[in-house]
């Protein structure tokens, strides 16, 4: 590992040198090694907070942390982490930071797990970890007492994975607005997303929106959105999940998806309303089509223009065309 980032790997908690003696933590011959991979600049973390969860874990591991500096960044340390046998990594983030951890293990025997520090969270909640940070974190330190690592499949997009949904048109355009926009987002959360959902529609996607067309399982569908899913849900309102494919899962080896063929000021609210609905099918609406069982599609710009691009909450920008394929068992977890 470089010298600057080892630097950065072995930076300690202050605290942990006043623990009084009945709470001195094992010996380091005896734990597990975490390496913690903070983003500094994820909804939720701070350096308070940042102090506190790595003092409380290195009661139950030999822990290290790092922040990351740019975009990227957690992906170059994975790599070294991995190379270093670290015995898990940990993404201290939102979904952005937890996909280029995962993009960082690919290929490797060293785990996976997360930490809450985003507004969603999405990726973390599916492996079984608590949405709130102290929850999250008692349940890290009760992991090390059963430890049972585990593989779960991955998406790609045009080379890049991605652990739980990809999508291109109006999904991704608001996530191109809402990381445009850090503050708000960490301020208002799920109302923000809701906002800019709105406005986004009413801007670009009401009138000539950009079409795109998809080639999957022997059928070509057009539409103005599609969606892609290596697990459920898609994402949460808040603590409630919007479920928009069916049949999507960690382990099942398949994507799954909808494509949204077009977007209509009669037709967004009851699709809205069907996605955040506990019994309506969002892939019910006649304007909704739904996708399963798939190993790979192709997504193309169906008119010349480009179309945005997200994976796992992050924008990638504009594309005339996403391949998208599955890899089985590719990452391993520990939660």
């Amino acid at each position: 590992m470089s010298a600057g980032t080892g630097e950065g790997i072995r930076e300690r908690d202050d605290l942990a040198e006043e623990a009084p003696a009945d709470l001195e933590p094992a010996l380091p011959s005896q734990k597990r090694r975490m390496l913690i991979i903070v983003n500094p600049y994820a909804t939720t973390v701070s350096d308070r907070l940042r102090h506190l969860v790595v003092y409380a874990l290195q009661g139950r591991f030999e822990v290290d942390a790092v922040d990351t500096e740019d975009r990227g960044h957690a992906t170059e340390i994975c790599r070294e982490a991995a190379h270093e046998g670290y015995d898990v990594v940990v993404a201290f983030g939102g979904d952005g930071t937890v996909n280029e951890a995962a993009n960082g293990l690919l290929g490797s025997s060293t785990p996976l797990c997360c930490l809450p520090g985003g507004s969603a969270n999405v990726f973390g909640k599916m492996l079984g970890i608590p949405g709130d940070l102290v929850d999250a974190t008692e349940h890290l330190l009760a992991m090390a007492d059963d430890w049972r690592p585990r593989k779960v499949d991955l998406g790609v997009v045009n080379g890049r994975c991605f652990t739980f949904a990809s999508g291109l048109g109006i999904d991704a355009s608001v996530v191109e607005r809402v990381d445009a926009n850090p503050r708000m987002k960490a301020r208002y959360g799920a109302y923000f997303f809701t906002w800019v959902a709105v406005t986004t529609f009413l801007r670009r996607y009401l009138l000539r929106p950009p079409r795109l067309r998809v080639d999957a399982a022997g059928q070509t569908l057009e539409g103005v959105t599609a969606i892609v899913q290596n697990g459920s849900p898609f994402t949460y309102f808040q603590n409630r999940p919007i479920e928009i494919a069916e049949g999507a899962s960690l382990h099942s080896g398949k994507l799954a998806g909808g494509v949204l063929h077009r977007a209509t000021l009669v037709s967004m609210p009851f699709i809205a309303w069907r996605a955040l609905s506990r019994r309506a099918r969002f892939v019910r609406h006649r304007q909704v089509t739904g996708l399963s069982d798939m190993s790979e599609l192709t997504v193309r710009s169906a008119d010349g223009r480009p179309l945005p691009l997200q994976v796992d909450g992050d924008y990638l920008g504009e594309v005339e065309e996403a391949r998208y394929s599955i890899l089985p068992d590719a990452l391993y977890v520990v939660s």
